[in-house]
């Protein structure tokens, strides 16, 4: 490791993902550390587990004897103001400097370089986020891959055996998604699928990674796909016109997540379902690193 840097102006940034882990921290103007490593231990619902598991995380990523002196992250499944809360009064155990402490959506705006606005992210699940005008932090969605996540990639694959199966009970043959799904889950037929969604230990992980399925198939020509994607664009939509109807700016919207950004119709889906919705919005994709809101974040309270 480095010597620390002279500055004793150290911000850190920390985006914890529901996979990996991306920290960077500046003295000043110049980059101190860029940090990328897997989640794994992140305990979110246990205050202080998170709190050590942050120190460790930073001791490890700066410069021998470097402390912050603010440092902001962005969590997943940190997903009320309370939970976030007691992760930042653990963290003053670790770290004698300020702290901020929010889901991983809210790092999609300031990483923008906004305001205000809404974060929508769009991975294997789906949340959207935002504030009200007196800064109090609003969630809609978010819900996991049983209740919801439409237009995540858990969802999507949801929905999609859902669409197989009401095809299937009309007497339909099976068409290009029917047959995708059939390969993906590694069954003989449609009646099959039931136990395999059912069977998967990691829900969202296991049915998220068949998403690429569903989007083959609806690219071989298969309607029910393509109903399948309409439907998860408008979810999405949807989601922003919760938060407008809860009273939250909307008019920039950032979008972030493997699944929309990686699918042009599905972004597509999302940004004409959001037109006819809420009119006034504007959706942008998140060109930067969501980390680049937590480090933003972190100077905010220096």
């Amino acid at each position: 490791m480095q010597d620390a840097p002279p500055s004793n102006l150290l911000v850190v940034g920390i985006d914890v993902g529901g996979t990996k882990t991306h920290l960077r921290a500046f003295a000043g103007d110049a980059e101190v550390a860029d940090h990328v490593r897997t989640s794994s231990g992140w305990r979110p619902h246990d205050p202080l587990a998170a709190a050590g598991w942050l120190a460790a995380l930073v001791a490890d990523a700066l410069p021998t004897g470097a402390r912050p002196s603010a440092l902001a992250l962005g969590g997943h499944a940190c997903e009320t103001p309370r939970q976030c809360a007691q992760i930042r009064t653990a963290l003053q155990l670790h770290f004698d400097a300020p702290a901020l402490v929010v889901g991983d959506a809210e790092l999609l705006v300031p990483a923008a370089g906004l305001d205000k606005g809404v974060g929508l992210v769009a991975g294997t699940g789906s949340v959207a986020v935002g504030r009200l005008p007196d800064g109090s932090p609003v969630q809609v969605g978010g819900w996991g891959a049983v209740l919801g996540d439409e237009g995540g990639a858990a969802g999507l694959v949801r929905d999609a055996a859902r669409a197989v199966w009401a095809a299937h009970d009309r007497g339909e043959a099976p068409d290009a998604l029917a047959l995708g799904l059939v390969e993906a889950f590694g069954v003989a037929e449609v009646p099959a699928l039931g136990d395999a969604l059912e069977s998967a230990k990691d829900v969202s992980a296991e049915w998220g990674r068949r998403a690429p399925f569903v989007f083959a198939a609806a690219d071989a020509g298969s309607t029910i796909a393509r109903t399948v994607i309409a439907e998860a664009g408008r979810s999405l939509a949807a989601l922003v016109e919760r938060l407008a109807a809860r009273g939250v700016p909307v008019d920039d919207v950032v979008v972030a997540g493997s699944t929309v950004l990686a699918q042009p119709s599905l972004y597509e889906a999302f940004a004409v379902s959001l037109a006819a919705s809420v009119p006034g919005a504007r959706p942008q994709p998140l060109r930067v690193s969501p980390v680049e809101g937590a480090v933003r974040l972190a100077r905010s309270i220096l």
